[in-house]
């Protein structure tokens, strides 16, 4: 199969679909890697290093579509790429098509068969693609909470975890997945008073634990979570229904009740945000305020540290591209349960349950 990695668009996106030794991987397995030109540069990686590993380097990105078999990227296809997908190309990426009607409707019609990182999920419901970018994105929501809390970047001028004799920074984090789990580890290490919402009672016994009661746990209610929002002076939304647009558990009116310099960030932004008054900002023009509270409400938050990123986004990711690369979609999915929910369009037609639920589409679930 012929593995097309072409260089994200997204602005400030320096992530890549692929490193050197993933593409070493791909080639020892009898594939060919072909990759946009400088795609990797974001990243740390130069193009000599990817044909080091046997990759062939393409100067444009309409030749990577025209040729590869199966795309592999970080970020959904932006309007500018709607054009280069063809029938039956494999899209091996992060969709979040929820929040993504237009993309939806194209990769139908285009009959691309789409792969979506965030919805591939074992039996016991973890999801093991989106894993490692929930946990960047996660430690990410505290250190720029932190930093937007400083008066002259906006805030309240507040230190995240106080002195002595001196308050530190209140912190609540709505959801107690991966994203609120790694922001309440970094809150806490700051020294900040941290409360972490969910609706899982076993999922609150367990931060208890890991936590050693560092962290107070807290039902996840609408009344738990207004006392909590007001006294804040940094809300991180973390709240993930797989597949589905994020539920609104933050209205505007809680967010009116914070004083003035506080700060909320919605990691959640890209499956439509948790937060009302949230709306998709960008790397270079993060926030913006509300009611003289802070906003940030970057989609892609990961993309800044690409370093980082790029190599934990690839170590979980080859193990399902190989499969893909090695059987195609039909026999990967048949053979892989959790690839199988990886599945959003295929033939033309939404095959994820969740996606043409909220997108109001037809759902036509694939047929093994």
């Amino acid at each position: 199969m012929i593995i097309g990695v072409p260089k994200e668009i997204k602005i400030s996106e320096n992530r890549v679909g692929l490193t050197e030794a993933g593409v070493r991987q791909y080639v020892s397995e009898g594939h060919t890697v072909i990759v946009e030109k400088d795609a990797g540069v974001g990243s740390g990686i130069s193009n000599e290093q990817y044909e080091k590993a046997g990759a062939k380097i393409i100067d444009t990105k309409k030749e990577v579509y025209a040729k590869a078999d199966m795309i592999q990227k970080v970020k959904e296809p932006l309007p500018d790429e709607y054009e280069l997908m063809r029938e039956n190309q494999i899209l091996y990426t992060y969709l979040h098509l929820a929040a993504e009607a237009k993309l939806t409707k194209v990769l139908c019609e285009r009959k691309v068969k789409a792969i979506a990182y965030e919805t591939i999920q074992l039996d016991n419901g973890s999801l093991p693609l989106l894993t490692p970018m929930s946990e960047v994105a996660g430690r990410m929501a505290t250190q720029i909470g932190a930093f937007y809390l400083q008066k002259d970047h906006g805030g309240k001028g507040i230190l995240m975890g106080g002195v002595t004799g001196v308050k530190p920074a209140k912190v609540t984090i709505i959801g107690g997945g991966v994203v609120g789990t790694n922001a309440a580890k970094m809150a806490v290490g700051l020294g900040a008073s941290v409360t972490i919402l969910d609706v899982n009672t076993a999922r609150l016994e367990y931060l208890d634990d890991i936590f050693q009661g560092r962290c107070m746990t807290l039902f996840s209610n609408a009344k738990n979570i207004e006392d909590s929002v007001k006294e804040s002076d940094l809300v991180v939304g973390g709240v993930l229904i797989t597949g589905h647009k994020a539920p609104t558990l933050v209205s505007k009116e809680m967010v009116s009740s914070m004083s003035k310099g506080s700060v909320v960030v919605d990691v959640a932004v890209d499956q439509g945000g948790c937060i009302e008054t949230c709306r998709p900002t960008s790397h270079t023009n993060p926030t913006y305020e509300v009611d003289g509270v802070i906003h940030y409400c970057v989609p892609n938050m990961p993309g800044v540290v690409p370093r980082t990123s790029t190599y934990a986004l690839t170590n979980v990711t080859l193990r399902y591209g190989s499969m893909i690369a090695a059987m195609g979609v039909e026999d990967a999915v048949a053979k892989s349960p959790a690839l199988l929910k990886g599945l959003n369009t295929y033939g033309g037609h939404v095959v994820y349950e969740p996606v043409a639920k909220d997108l109001h589409m037809e759902y036509k679930p694939y047929k093994i």
